[in-house]
């Protein structure tokens, strides 16, 4: 229990005070919610985090709502004993069976809306919404009896658990993102579906980059595109090879990743909708494509990168927050290349500033590196 609040106070980048401040701050903004003093607090997180003191609510659901982590990962709480006998095993089998095709429909809005407040407020502010998502849609696949009923919710599951895996890893829980991406290839196996399948190896890959392992990554990403082959969709082919692109400029293969960027030049649709018919957790349009390019590019030390990056940074929508913070991490970092120190150190404060907004731990770490470079 100590443990797991404090990594996530520090995968945040908070001390204690600053996370005794954000509680106070969360019960300013939430007048029904009422804490202990200033003073009280003080002790109460030092004495949660050395197991002192059990933290309960209010307190869980404001550090949940401030760290984006859940419960079990605040509090190491044991999971909920199992139903027993059977006629609570055919409640549960009834209620799945009356899962209709609208329901399914249901779910398929929710992970939709969910996936838009991540992209314009960050994950963490959604946490437990996220986690009662795929709950309901782990209950009803649970109890769910023949393959036309179960094969649309494990699409749906699949689709949902990616997106909550990359949320995850956004967040810095690391150890839930990889689960979550188990979770949502299973389901994606039992739906036989393999362009859901594909993908949620394609993101899994940058959990293994993000943990120093970038050429194991590359291999992962390499098996999702030799899993879907020939059924891919060509925007989720795109979507692969730019990851591979990616990857192996994190992992210094630079011909490698030229390479790739060319592929996935070539297989990407020249389209302004980003939307994918065959897979709902794809979203890459044109510009979307320029951008990760021109990531890549800049990984890469191209100084060319930072004329596509600050063409995609003007036509950008707003309202994909979190992007734009990555888009002025990568101008940074050409600004560095071109040894532009004043430029940098301007994208790097733009970046934090979004960065805060989202909570993105993930960019966070990201612009640190970037902050010591244009001391």
């Amino acid at each position: 229990m100590p443990l797991g609040l404090k990594r996530a106070r520090t995968a945040r980048g908070w001390s204690q005070s600053r996370l005794r401040a954000e509680i106070e701050r969360y019960a300013v903004s939430h007048p029904q919610i009422t804490v202990a003093s200033s003073a009280s607090l003080k002790v109460y997180i030092s004495e949660w985090e050395n197991g002192r003191r059990a933290i309960t609510e209010p307190y869980t659901t404001i550090l949940r709502a401030l760290l984006g982590w859940t419960s079990e990962e605040l509090l190491q709480e044991a999971a909920p004993p199992e139903a027993d006998g059977y006629d609570e095993l055919l409640r549960h089998i009834d209620t799945a069976h009356a899962v209709s095709r609208s329901m399914v429909d249901t779910f398929t809005s929710q992970t939709e809306l969910l996936r838009t407040q991540d992209r314009m407020v960050g994950a963490f502010s959604i946490v437990d919404q996220m986690n009662a998502h795929l709950a309901r849609l782990q209950e009803a696949l649970t109890f769910a009896v023949l393959p036309d009923a179960r094969r649309p919710l494990a699409r749906e599951l699949a689709g949902a658990a990616t997106l909550a895996a990359w949320q995850a890893l956004d967040v810095g829980a690391a150890d839930r993102a990889w689960r979550h991406y188990e979770m949502g290839k299973q389901a994606a196996k039992e739906a036989d579906d393999v362009l859901y399948l594909s993908h949620a190896m394609g993101e899994q890959a940058f959990v293994l980059a993000d943990a120093g392992r970038p050429e194991l990554a590359v291999e992962l990403v390499c098996e999702a595109l030799r899993v879907g082959g020939s059924r891919l969709s060509p925007k989720l082919r795109a979507w692969l090879l730019s990851a591979e692109a990616e990857l192996r400029a994190t992992a210094r293969d630079a011909t490698g990743a030229r390479r790739a960027l060319e592929k996935a030049a070539q297989a990407m649709p020249d389209t302004a909708d980003a939307r994918d018919a065959d897979i709902a957790s794809i979203f890459l349009n044109t510009e979307h494509f320029d951008r990760w390019t021109g990531h890549t590019l800049v990984l890469l030390g191209e100084e060319e990168a930072i004329s596509t990056q600050y063409s995609v940074l003007e036509a950008m929508d707003p309202t994909f927050v979190r992007a734009r913070a990555g888009l002025h991490c990568d101008l940074a970092e050409a600004h560095l290349v071109r040894g532009e120190f004043a430029d940098a150190a301007r994208q790097v404060r733009e970046a934090k500033l979004l960065a805060n907004r989202t909570g993105s731990v993930r960019y966070r770490r990201r612009i640190a590196r970037l902050g010591e470079a244009v001391k």
